[in-house]
């Protein structure tokens, strides 16, 4: 009987052959001898075929490396053609620093750095319609309150920036939101984080350009202002005309009648005394008045024509018409002058603070004649002509004689009244026997 355990196995059948390690069939010199048989003879243990020691080497196995992909983002285009950007080629770096120098080595000068080439952006092409005048005055507005416009805008196409405009520009990033612009102002250059504002719609530029026009108010003001400011300048200028450089053509021509009577009296030394009425010209110069105590010396010229006489710094007499008055050679009567008080020399600015016995003398060409002076009117009406009559209204004479009166207009820098002064003859001096004491004193 047999059985497949090896206890009950029959001795006289022979021993199975071993399997040989090898697969080919070929007993490998290396195998191990066969272990003792077990203790009891007729039965021996199965034991299973050991592999070799020796293994021939296998190969390393190389890890796997996926084959690099090359993977390029098409080109987006919005209506502008693509911008090809390639980034600057990396900059030399020194292969080793050491720790004691953290500055870095300077590239040699023969060192293949290929050069780096900025980025430049494509030029973007032009519109290529003409703009209207509309669209110029939108434009204007816009760079009044952004910055100059370019041509062509990059960036999305008009599609796109309708539905941005549509989207977000009603919002209130344009009218002072969250994302209002730094100015303030609708369409400006950068917001307030610095990144660039959402462009302007059509509408919109009209509209700040129409607000960026000055409305009818503001130009009429601004007109109204500038004709006050020229009216201004017109009555300074004015003001200083009259003030001062009216008193220096005055002074000009008062220096040359003098010189002209001196002159004149020169020649006809020694001739008959012509000092009556009628015997000059009007604008005809033929005396000049001292009046010691306001440093005054004024020539006198026939008739009180404002353009002719007083006008030019002299002092006028009254010798027309009804008007007419005596002169300082005649035996009795009113010698009265008139002269300005302010403007065009102002002879008799001062005539005012003339007391009673101050001297005014009249000098002729053939003497002096001396007047105190006797009393004053301060304010009277221009057409009191009773102040100047052979025996004068007002001024205290009661009877004729020989008097002198200076009119001139009160008070300062008006014509609406005017101060009377008036004097007596003291003393008649021939010239052949000097100047007078009120002269020279």
């Amino acid at each position: 009987m047999t059985t497949g355990s090896p206890w009950f196995r029959d001795t006289n059948e022979p021993e199975p052959e071993p399997i040989p390690a090898d697969p080919y069939g070929v007993p490998s010199p290396y195998q191990e001898p066969a272990p003792a048989p077990y203790p009891y003879p007729e039965q021996t243990a199965y034991q299973e075929p050991r592999q070799p020691a020796y293994q021939e080497p296998q190969q390393a196995q190389q890890p796997y490396q996926e084959p690099a992909q090359t993977y390029q983002q098409p080109a987006q285009t919005y209506g502008q053609p693509a911008q090809t950007y390639r980034e600057p080629e990396p900059a030399y770096e020194a292969p080793y620093a050491p720790a004691y120098d953290v500055t870095p080595e300077a590239p040699r000068e023969d060192a293949h750095t290929p050069p780096y080439e900025p980025y430049e952006a494509p030029e973007a092409p032009r519109a290529s319609r003409r703009r209207s005048s509309d669209d110029t005055a939108v434009l204007e507005a816009v760079e009044a309150l952004s910055g100059p416009v370019p041509e062509a805008l990059p960036g999305p196409g008009r599609a796109e920036r309708r539905r941005a405009a549509k989207g977000g520009s009603r919002g209130k990033s344009r009218r002072g939101g969250p994302a209002a612009t730094a100015a303030g102002a609708p369409g400006g250059g950068a917001t307030a984080a610095g990144a660039p504002a959402a462009p302007l719609s059509r509408v919109e530029a009209r509209r700040a350009a129409r607000a960026a026009k000055d409305s009818v108010g503001v130009i009429a003001s601004r007109a109204v202002g500038e004709l006050f400011i020229t009216f201004g300048v017109v009555m300074l200028l004015f003001v200083t005309y009259q003030l001062w450089w009216t008193n220096v053509l005055a002074g000009q021509e008062t220096d040359r009648a003098k010189e002209q009577i001196e002159d004149t009296w020169a020649k006809d030394d020694g001739a008959e005394d012509d000092s009556k009425p009628g015997a000059f010209e009007p604008g005809e110069g033929f005396a000049i008045m001292y009046i010691p105590k306001l440093d005054v010396v004024v020539p006198v010229a026939e008739g009180i024509n404002k353009a002719k006489v007083l006008d030019k710094g002299m002092v006028g007499h009254y010798a027309e018409g009804s008007l007419k008055t005596a002169m300082p050679s005649d035996k009795q009567g009113n010698f009265a002058v008139a002269g300005h008080r302010n403007t065009h020399g102002e002879p008799f600015r001062y005539i005012n603070r003339l007391q009673p016995g101050d001297p005014i003398v009249v000098e002729t060409r053939t003497a002096y004649y001396t007047y105190e002076m006797a009393s004053i009117l301060p304010q009277t009406a221009p057409s009191n002509v009773s102040v100047i009559e052979p025996v004068p209204k007002g001024s205290g004479f009661t009877k004729p004689g020989r008097f002198i009166t200076l009119t001139t207009c009160t008070p300062e820098f008006t014509s609406t009244y005017r101060m009377i002064v008036w004097g007596k003859l003291v003393e008649e001096r021939p010239r052949s026997q000097g100047k007078p004491k009120a002269l020279v004193g």
